[in-house]
């Protein structure tokens, strides 16, 4: 009982405190005046004279753990005494805590600079390197600290020109200051009531909790779509054998190919598989076990950059050639997450430039080779999950694809890699509002009704793009303007002899005939009777996406809901990168000149090294088995990238 008397007397106390901090003076009279009449102890404010001795003293032992050097002692104190929120979030407190750390590093030095204490500045390097590894690595990416990263690979910090500054006595005097004036604001004890801070204090809790709980769901809807997918797979894997059984029993012979197909399937890249199935028994699996694979040495960014601005059109191209290489030949992995997001980090194409010229412009230059080349190193930014993030947040980059696309030369490189990189694009969703918006539907539209002049290899891309933008509420609508036209060149397209685009017409079909005013000018059109002239092909898969085209085409459903919340990227999740096409290069170094990896080591080589790991993601993305039409965002699979070569 006397707990809870004790309880009560300090969340009353709490309760005036905070009255009194709102100045509700006449609220506070009546306060005391019913606890009294109720014989309720109301506790007094908790006195700050204990706390302004005891922060006194901690601020005192900080300050002297700083000129003393003594970096055990003062991180012990920093660790217990500043708020690890504050440590974590506030980016002025990151800041000071890095130059803390770099301080503290280089302090044996700074007594004996020509003698140099080595052993006790190699044990601090390695705290040091351990502090970049982890609390240190995120500020990586800011161009303030980058230069420090190169710290630990300095022999002689001292008397290099990067750091030479650290040892002046103005450098420590400035720190100590800042230091000083955060312990003065951080550890004064608060007036803010107690009541409010256990208020901001429970709220912060819960945004955290709500934090990691939308973290464990987005994880959890990960799994689960590969499960589906799997699960999906399987069912068309299944299906596929009990075919192959029945075919057994009727004496018709299953080739040897045909039951190494399924099985790479059945696996689906997740385990290195051996298997020869002319020979029975000799089916084997072996997990890949990860190996070191080298970092590529960094570079000198800003010297890159303004070469590519400023240089003449053959060194252009020979960058371009040799960035491109350095992502696309890269071995998968850390290696080539490394690289990428060393240009992320780096911004190499401009993201973040204000100047008037960036790297991104190499696409309107006069020079034929530049442009290809261009358009190669933005095409392999696209064909990777982050760098299609990074390409989806440069404003500009849609409008001069598109420009590109319209007025390039069809099917020269520069033009097909222009075009592949805009599907791969319509994965997010953001992009596709933008294509929509500019009448990219009706341009492919336009394209597609000649579909005999254009190669497969166009044709595929010009559907799946198309195929893509329909998905969206938006592209529905765009399409139900000219629904006449959209539906004639769909159904063209279904008896075209190149079966590859049928998935990406069906889906885009599928998605239309959501607009009533689509499904009615299609009945006018007798698009069923089209429809059921295709149902009677050999191919099940295809025969069942119809019947659900056909469904649509029936439904008196009203429009669905709008489905442009872009709040929600779409994106597959799933790296587009193939290495194994070999195209070729119009750029050949001439005898003697540098090139490709030996160009950007030679005459780029940076001293910073980059620590920022990429986060990658896993979610595959759900393959097609014949039970629908394609209803999110796809690109071609089956074709080659024109990235690598």
């Amino acid at each position: 009982m006397g707990d809870i008397l004790a309880t009560e007397a300090d969340l009353l106390g709490m309760i005036k405190e905070y009255l009194k901090f709102g100045e509700f003076e006449e609220t506070v009279q009546i306060f005391d005046k019913e606890c009294k009449s109720k014989g309720k102890l109301v506790s007094k404010p908790r006195g700050n004279a204990l706390r302004d001795s005891k922060t006194r003293v901690i601020q005192e032992d900080l300050l002297s753990s700083f000129d003393d050097g003594d970096h055990k002692v003062f991180f012990e104190l920093w660790k217990e005494n500043i708020p690890s929120e504050g440590k974590d979030l506030d980016a002025e407190i990151q800041g000071l805590e890095f130059y803390l750390h770099v301080h503290f590093t280089i302090f044996p030095l700074r007594s004996h600079p020509v003698r140099q204490d080595r052993t006790e500045f190699e044990e601090r390097i390695s705290h040091f390197k351990q502090y970049l590894e982890t609390r240190g690595a995120e500020l990586s990416q800011n161009a303030e600290f980058l230069p420090y990263y190169a710290l630990p690979f300095v022999p002689f910090p001292a008397v290099h020109p990067s750091f030479k500054d650290l040892f002046k006595d103005t450098w420590i005097q400035q720190l100590k200051g800042r230091l000083d004036k955060f312990l003065t604001m951080t550890l004064k004890p608060s007036k803010t009531p107690r009541l409010m801070t256990l208020y901001v204090s429970f709220s912060l809790q819960l945004q955290l909790q709500l934090a990691e709980s939308d973290r464990r769901l987005s994880s959890c809807l990960r799994k689960f779509n590969k499960m589906q997918a799997d699960y999906h797979n399987l069912i068309g894997i299944t299906a596929e054998l009990v075919d192959s059984l029945e075919a057994t029993i009727s004496g018709k012979m299953i080739s040897p190919e045909y039951l190494q197909s399924v099985y790479a399937r059945l696996f689906n890249n997740q385990m290195r598989q051996s298997s020869d199935f002319t020979r029975p028994g000799t089916v084997s699996t072996q997990y890949g076990r990860p190996k070191e694979v080298p970092i590529l040495p960094s570079l000198d960014y800003e010297k890159l950059k303004k070469d590519l601005i400023e240089g003449s059109d053959r060194l252009k191209t020979l960058l371009l050639q040799a960035l491109r290489w350095r992502l696309t030949r890269s071995l998968p992995g850390e290696q080539r997450e490394t690289v990428l997001q060393a240009y992320i980090g780096n911004d190499l194409l401009g993201r973040y430039s204000t100047q008037q010229k960036t790297v991104l412009l190499l696409l309107r230059s006069p020079n034929e080779i530049v442009r290809q080349y261009m358009a190669r190193l933005i095409n392999a930014f696209a064909s990777l999950v982050e760098g299609r993030i990074y390409l989806s947040h440069i404003p500009v980059l849609l409008k001069i694809l598109m420009e590109t696309l319209r007025k390039e030369e069809k099917d020269s490189l520069t033009w097909e890699n222009v075009l592949v990189c805009l599907q791969k694009l319509s994965l997010r969703r953001s992009q596709q509002t933008i294509m929509i918006a500019d009448d990219l539907i009706g341009w492919l539209t336009d394209e597609l009704q000649d579909s005999d002049c254009l190669s497969d290899y166009t044709l595929v891309y010009y559907a799946a793009l198309l195929m893509n933008l329909c998905l969206r509420t938006k592209g529905k609508k765009k399409c139900a303007e000219n629904a006449k036209l959209v539906l004639k060149v769909l159904t063209d397209l279904l008896g075209h002899e190149n079966h590859e685009i049928r998935p990406y017409v069906n889906g885009a079909l599928y998605s239309i005939l959501s607009i009533p005013s689509v499904r009615q000018e299609a009945k006018e059109m007798s698009v069923e009777e089209i429809l059921h002239c295709y149902n009677k092909e050999k191919n099940q898969d295809f025969n069942r996406q119809i019947e659900f085209i056909i469904k649509q085409l029936n439904s008196a459903e009203e429009e669905g809901p709008e489905s442009d919340d872009e709040d929600e990227e779409d994106d597959n999740d799933e790296d587009l990168l193939e290495t194994d096409l070999y195209r070729e290069e119009l750029l050949q170094p001439e005898h003697g000149e540098l090139s490709g990896e030996s160009l950007l080591t030679t005459e780029y080589l940076g001293i910073m090294t980059n620590m920022a790991k990429a986060k990658r993601r896993s979610t595959p993305l759900p393959q097609s088995n014949g039970d629908g039409p394609l209803q999110r965002p796809v690109t071609p699979s089956s074709h080659r990238d024109l990235t690598t070569g």
